[in-house]
């Protein structure tokens, strides 16, 4: 695609990476993905489960007796920070459509506080049944 038309598309408000194709589209992507991380880094919540993760993620290939426990440890954490940042997305959008209070956003935010609980509470089942099953018995 010539830059004309790329430039074209945004001035008109299109969105550019729908036009870009491969290894472009990779490399725009994966920026996209880390501004999106760095952009969790500055919420508290998403801050603590990820130094939390910087924990659990190396321990689970300790605690782990074989890959499936191991990525079972290991993705259990992860969970936790993909719901958190969807979470994270979603009261941003919510905020971004206006501040005035109302009962969906209100609902919506609540569903997506449920999701972050219903991940910790995996995680932390997970890993309390894998520590259990490594020294109570």
């Amino acid at each position: 695609m010539s830059q004309e038309k790329s430039d074209t598309r945004v001035k008109d408000g299109t969105n550019p990476q729908k036009s870009r194709t491969g290894l472009d589209r990779i490399w725009h992507a994966g920026g996209y993905s880390l501004d999106g991380l760095r952009a969790g880094w500055h919420e508290t919540a998403f801050r603590q489960e990820a130094i939390a993760a910087l924990v659990l993620i190396p321990a689970a290939f300790w605690l782990g007796r074989n890959w499936v426990e191991t990525a079972l440890l290991a993705g259990s954490a992860l969970i936790v920070l993909m719901v958190e940042l969807l979470n994270t997305g979603l009261e941003a959008t919510i905020d971004r459509i206006g501040p005035d209070w109302h009962e969906l956003s209100k609902r919506a935010k609540d569903m997506g506080s449920a999701a972050v609980l219903l991940s910790l509470l995996l995680c932390a089942g997970i890993w309390l049944a894998a520590v259990f099953e490594r020294f109570a018995k």
